[in-house]
């Protein structure tokens, strides 16, 4: 079995590392400075020209990029090509505002496809291998993101895209599929119904690739269990690139970046100020070999530290730990940070009684915040209803460090989705 996708790469001593990206970030900065008006005004008020970028530290010169100027510069204004050299425009989700676009070029999809295949292969698959991609297809990235990957490898892949559960798993067992690649939240219902089908000793899987939303390790538990895989997480975004921006090897201590593709930088998300190796922070990123669309230290909300020690994958690009959270997915609920993975997190440790199945719904009555968490029941419950709602109460309350009132549901009853899941309900801003 193949242990690298592209060995070479990505097994360069942090020298080699360092000195790959200086070179990429001085031509991208030059770039960027010629053809994307927005940049060379940027650069020019703070005063700062590519000719300055001498080091890697120098970095922190630039001026810092975000969701907000794709949204003002939409749709083309910050191409470094001509729209005659874009291949595809892929888009966001839209999950937390005005959707935002994103050009590539013939050989950015290439430099992506070669981000996913490195997954694939740190995930045991090979061109024996066959992959179902059940992410959506489309303007969202993760279905020809790991569709392009698989086909870089040589694998099969069905394209089965989301949706038509049962169809999916008659796939599964009739043609042998060994990689599965979706979201967490669409694994966990796939599993819930394979249990349901009887099938599961018909499956052949043998790994999952899951991003694209949160998931906690007790989660990672319960689909490997449902499932009989091993399950990957991968992490990327539309405006750097889809699914293997970074990627998990079989060590599972955090995902690799391609830092031949970007530099990562951990960053105070109140100052901007860089902060020391090894520090908790919001992740940046700047892109050094994108053409079309290529972003100068991107703030992409995540929450996380980046990890430089050496991995006993062999791989020696650094690791990300998985994000606590999204500076834009917190939500301040009476003076109080909460982040939905806080509650997934108790959820999940009474996985027997209640499902990780949930909604978070706020809402304000009277100048005061209103919260409440819909949670489906397990089919396996068998207690008192008012004792477990009082439990999940006092736990909830002890790791938030404010109060909750927890509705029980019975199972099955809050919608399923075959994508990213709709978590929070936030009506508070109908009222703002």
């Amino acid at each position: 079995m193949e242990r690298y996708f592209q060995q070479e790469i990505e097994t360069m001593s942090r020298d080699e590392i360092r000195a790959n990206q200086l070179e990429k970030l001085k031509w991208q900065v030059e770039r960027v400075y010629e053809n994307v008006p927005m940049y060379r005004e940027r650069m020019q008020d703070m005063g700062v020209h590519p000719d300055d970028i001498k080091e890697l530290s120098d970095i922190s010169k630039l001026p810092f990029t975000t969701k907000q100027d794709l949204r003002d510069y939409y749709p083309f204004q910050l191409l470094a090509v001509h729209k005659k050299d874009i291949v595809r425009i892929q888009a966001s989700s839209g999950t937390t505002g005005k959707q935002i676009v994103a050009g590539y070029t013939r050989n950015d999809l290439d430099q992506w496809s070669n981000g996913f295949a490195r997954q694939l292969i740190a995930a045991g698959a090979s061109n024996k291998s066959i992959v179902q991609v059940s992410y959506g297809y489309g303007l969202f990235t993760g279905g020809l993101g790991a569709h392009q990957g698989a086909e870089k490898i040589g694998a099969m892949v069905i394209p089965t895209s989301s949706g038509n559960t049962e169809r999916q798993i008659r796939f599964m067992c009739d043609l042998g599929t060994t990689h599965l690649c979706c979201t967490p939240s669409y694994a966990m219902y796939l599993g819930e119904t394979v249990k349901e089908m009887g099938v599961k000793n018909q499956l052949k899987l043998q790994a999952g690739i899951f991003g694209a939303e949160p998931w906690t390790e007790e989660m990672r538990r319960q689909i490997q269990d449902a499932l009989g895989l091993k399950a990957y997480d991968v992490y990327g975004l539309t405006e750097i690139m889809g699914p293997g921006v970074s990627y998990e090897c079989a060590a599972q201590s955090g995902m690799h970046i391609c830092e031949d593709m970007f530099i990562a930088e951990i960053i105070d998300p109140e100052t901007g100020e860089v902060l020391p190796e090894g520090s908790f922070g919001e992740l940046v990123f700047s892109t050094i070999t994108k053409e079309g669309q290529p972003l100068l230290r991107y703030r992409t909300r995540d929450l996380c530290r980046l990890d430089y020690e050496t991995c006993s994958c062999g791989r020696t690009h650094v690791r990300m730990r998985k994000p606590a959270g999204r500076t834009d997915d917190m939500l301040i609920i009476r003076g109080v940070n909460v982040f939905p993975s806080q509650i997934e997190e108790v959820l999940l440790r009474n996985s027997i009684e209640v499902s990780p199945n949930y909604q978070i719904v706020v809402d304000r009555v009277n100048n005061t915040d209103t919260f409440d968490i819909n949670v489906e029941l397990s089919p396996r419950f068998r207690g008192d209803v008012d004792s477990e709602k009082r439990k999940l109460e006092t736990q909830l309350r002890a790791q938030l460090g404010i109060g909750a009132k927890v509705h029980l549901l019975r199972p099955k009853s809050i919608e399923r989705s075959e994508g990213k899941a709709k978590r929070v309900i936030d009506n508070r801003r109908l009222h703002d």
